[in-house]
Formats: structure tokens, sequence, C-alpha cells
């Protein structure tokens, strides 16, 4: 068995869109050959899971699907267990992980509030709702706080920025059950089944990927592709490391 075990970003990493990056798949190919063990995590929360994974194996990404890890996946757990009534802020294509868990009636008083990328939902009237329903005491729960993400035709906002939008307005904290919160960080070390120093998360997201993995104890590595910015580096933390892609990125864990 490896001693290490890594942790992948997916969009700007990975994949650019619906293609792999170049080298990906090879990198991927290599550390099967040589048995280290590693998941792909995502903040994406414009797809399901199972349509995030089927998009990974049209790109040629062959992996199970337990090995994928999605913001969504943790809070449907979440809310079987703390929750009867949610108002979801969520987009149309995240509905398929909630099914187990229908919204709240328009009668109903939401007990707790899910927001992601909403898209195009996320209009006054919806973010509104969901400001009352916190305001009334529901807990807000967050599958993403990444400030934008890169699409085909340049960097879009993600749902960071309208999380923090309730938060500032209720005077409340978000529950984070994507990246960069401790939640998501922790189920990946529980599902590699390795303590975080013999793991290495690597990601294009200063702070979403590397800084919270390396809060958690994880080691970190930016790559300078997908929304990697030249101004990134200055913010890595102590003891992160910087590739310009995620074949040499994984060129330096093999080689150390």
């Amino acid at each position: 068995m490896s001693d290490q075990a890594i942790l992948f970003d997916i969009g700007g990493v990975l994949m650019d869109g619906d293609r792999p990056l170049p080298g990906a798949l090879e990198t991927l190919a290599r550390l099967h050959e040589v048995g280290v063990p590693f998941l792909l995590l995502t903040n994406t929360t414009r797809r399901s899971h199972a349509a995030l994974w089927q998009d990974l194996a049209h790109a040629g990404i062959h992996v199970p699907a337990t090995h994928l890890l999605t913001p969504a996946s943790l809070a449907s757990a979440w809310l079987r267990d703390h929750a009867r009534h949610p108002y979801f802020l969520i987009h149309q294509g995240l509905r398929a992980d909630f099914m187990d868990t229908p919204p709240a009636e328009a009668d109903q008083q939401p007990d707790v509030v899910v927001i992601g990328d909403a898209g195009d939902d996320f209009s006054y009237r919806h973010l509104n709702m969901a400001f009352r329903a916190v305001m009334a005491g529901a807990p807000l729960i967050s599958l993403s706080d990444s400030r934008y993400f890169k699409e085909h035709d340049g960097l879009s906002l993600d749902a960071g920025p309208f999380v923090q939008l309730l938060t500032f307005a209720a005077g409340i904290q978000a529950i984070s059950l994507g990246k960069p919160g401790a939640e998501f960080f922790r189920e990946a070390l529980a599902r590699l089944g390795m303590p975080a120093e013999r793991v290495t998360m690597i990601g294009d997201d200063v702070v979403s990927d590397i800084q919270g993995a390396v809060a958690q104890g994880i080691q970190g590595i930016l790559v300078e592709t997908g929304k990697y910015r030249a101004g990134d580096t200055a913010r890595l933390p102590p003891g992160a490391r910087q590739a310009q892609d995620v074949r040499a990125a994984v060129d330096m864990l093999l080689s150390a």
C-alpha cells in the first residue's frame, strides 16, 4: 500500500470545461500504475453527483463513484439527520442529489436553508426568501464558499459571494459543507483512511483548495492552471508548494 494519497480538484486542474487538461489522463493512469490512491473533489454545484461522474467518464476519467466527493453528498446526509423542511437555493441541475429530502411547502416554515451556485436563480425574490428563513432561525448550509470559477468564456461568480450576502445581512455564520470547510476535507480523509500529513491537495484555488486543505493538516500544491492568478502565490500558506500543472505537481510528489 502506498504511503501517500492525493486529493485533486477537478475544474481547472484535471478538466477545462468538458475536456481533460493536457497531461491529466496520463497523470491519473500513472497513479493507478504505482498504486497511489486518490479522490476527486469539487465545489461544483450546478450538476448532480451522477452527472458529474458521467462527465468524467466521457472525458476518459474512470473512477468509482465513491471516489468523487461533492458538497451535495455531505449536505444530503446532513439533511436526513437534522432537517424536515429545507429551503433550497440551488441550481436545477443539482436537484437530483436531494430527491430524498423534499423542499418546504409554501405553508411551511423552512427549518434550514441550503445554498449552492444557483446561477440565474439568484434573484432578489429567492435571496430574500432565504434571508427571511435564516432570520427566523433556520441554519444556513453553504455548499460552496468559492468566490468564482472559470467557464469557457471567462470567470463567473460562484456561491461564495451570495453566502456572504446572507451571512452579512443576517449576522450569522454558515455551516460550510464544501471547500474550504473542515467537514469536506475530514470526509475526504475518512474515505482515504489516511492521516492528513500523508495526503496532498492539488488545486487551482489558493483559498478553497490550498488554504482549506492546509488548515486541516493536509499538504497543498497550487497549480498554475484554471483560475490561478499570479497574485495567488503570495497567498500560499506556509509549507504549500506550487507547480506549473497537474503533471508537474504529481512529478514533484512521486520524485520526493
